[in-house]
Order: structure tokens, then C-alpha cells, then sequence
């Protein structure tokens, strides 16, 4: 069965042994993946929620949680991507900026060298960076910015979503301005992304 898949802007193309991935088989439209997917992902995060964690920040739990995410949808959900692709980091250096990520983050919380919801912010917009799986990227970043706050009781994210929650999803307005504040926090500018997470 062929597999069509229409990209919203910013979305990261999979490539032929990617999609070989797949694993319900009756999926063969857009439509039908982005409910799989949705299924997969509102499990993980029941999951990523049931209780407050302590190791939010370790390799271990980001690549479970993208499990958690993805992993009845595709075979390779929790492993690391293998080529590289539009966005992200060379993929053979994936695991050394995740390691580094994750030390800067423990420095910010440990010496308070951002308040809270810009440690935050700026640990999914490096996440989204660094771009470690070969899809599902965004939504499992944003997970693990609530997942950080959630586990330092702190509030999630809105995420631009009060009104639409499927709209991240979508070309959009809501999109079009989460993509822009994250393009700005590539040039180091932050305060789209932070009035963006909490609109």
C-alpha cells in the first residue's frame, strides 16, 4: 500500500525507509496517519502524566517518551534518527547535543539563570534544534517542556491552543506563528517563543 503524506510548513519530510516504518498497516492517506498518530500520542502523554517524574532530564526518559509517543505508529519511534534532514543537527552527533543539552538545562534550574518558563521554552526550541527523531519532532518537544515543568510543579504550556488544540497541527495562523517564534529563537531571540507558549 502507497502512503500520501501532505507536510504542513516546518514539518520534516520522511524518507522512503522511514515510512517503511509504518506499522498499522490500513494507513494510507494523511488523514488517517494524523489519527493514528493522535491516538499514539494522547496515550503517551496519559502516560507522561500519570506522575511527577524525577528523571524528565536524562536520555533515558526523552526517548521513551517519543515511545510512548509514536511507537504504534512506527518501529523506529524512540530511536534516533540514522540521516540527516532539513532541520536538526548532523544525525551522528545527535546523542552529543542531547547529552549537552541536558547538562545546560540542569545548570539553569540548579543556578536560576533564567526564570522558570524561559528554561523551558528554550529546552524545547533546542529539542526542535537538534531534531534527534525521524519525525515527530515538535509535538513530542513540547510534551517534554510540560513534562519539565509538570515535574517542578510548575504549569504546563498553552501553546497557542486555547481555543484549537488540534491547530499546531494544521496550516494556520496558530502554526504560522509557532514556526516564526521558533525561527527567531534560532537567531537567539526568545520573546515571540515565551509570549507564544503561554498565548
Amino acid at each position: 500500500m502507497t502512503l500520501h503524506l501532505q507536510y504542513p510548513p516546518g514539518a520534516t519530510p520522511l524518507n522512503p525507509n522511514e515510512i517503511a516504518g509504518l506499522i498499522p498497516t490500513y494507513v494510507s492517506t494523511q488523514n488517517e496517519l494524523n489519527a493514528a498518530e493522535q491516538d499514539n500520542i494522547l496515550a503517551g502523554e496519559a502516560w507522561a502524566f500519570s506522575r511527577k517524574r524525577r528523571n524528565v532530564l536524562s536520555e533515558r526518559f526523552l526517548r521513551q517518551l517519543h515511545r510512548r509517543m509514536f511507537g504504534l505508529v512506527w518501529k523506529w519511534a524512540g530511536t534516533y534518527r540514522t540521516s540527516d534532514k532539513s532541520i536538526g543537527v548532523a544525525w551522528y552527533v545527535v546523542s552529543v547535543e542531547i547529552k549537552k543539552l541536558l547538562d545546560d538545562v540542569k545548570y539553569w534550574i540548579m543556578h536560576e539563570t533564567y526564570p522558570m518558563d524561559e528554561i523551558a521554552a528554550r529546552f524545547h526550541h533546542r529539542l526542535v534544534l537538534i531534531h534527534p527523531f525521524p519525525n515527530g519532532n515538535g509535538r513530542w518537544a513540547r510534551v517534554m517542556a510540560d513534562c519539565l515543568l509538570f515535574s517542578l510543579d510548575h504549569e504546563p504550556f498553552s501553546w497557542g491552543l486555547k481555543v484549537d488544540k488540534k491547530a499546531l497541527s494544521h496550516h494556520g495562523e496558530v502554526r504560522a506563528r509557532y514556526i516564526r517564534a521558533l525561527r527567531l529563537a534560532d537567531g537567539k531571540s526568545y520573546s515571540e517563543l515565551l509570549a507564544f507558549v503561554r498565548s
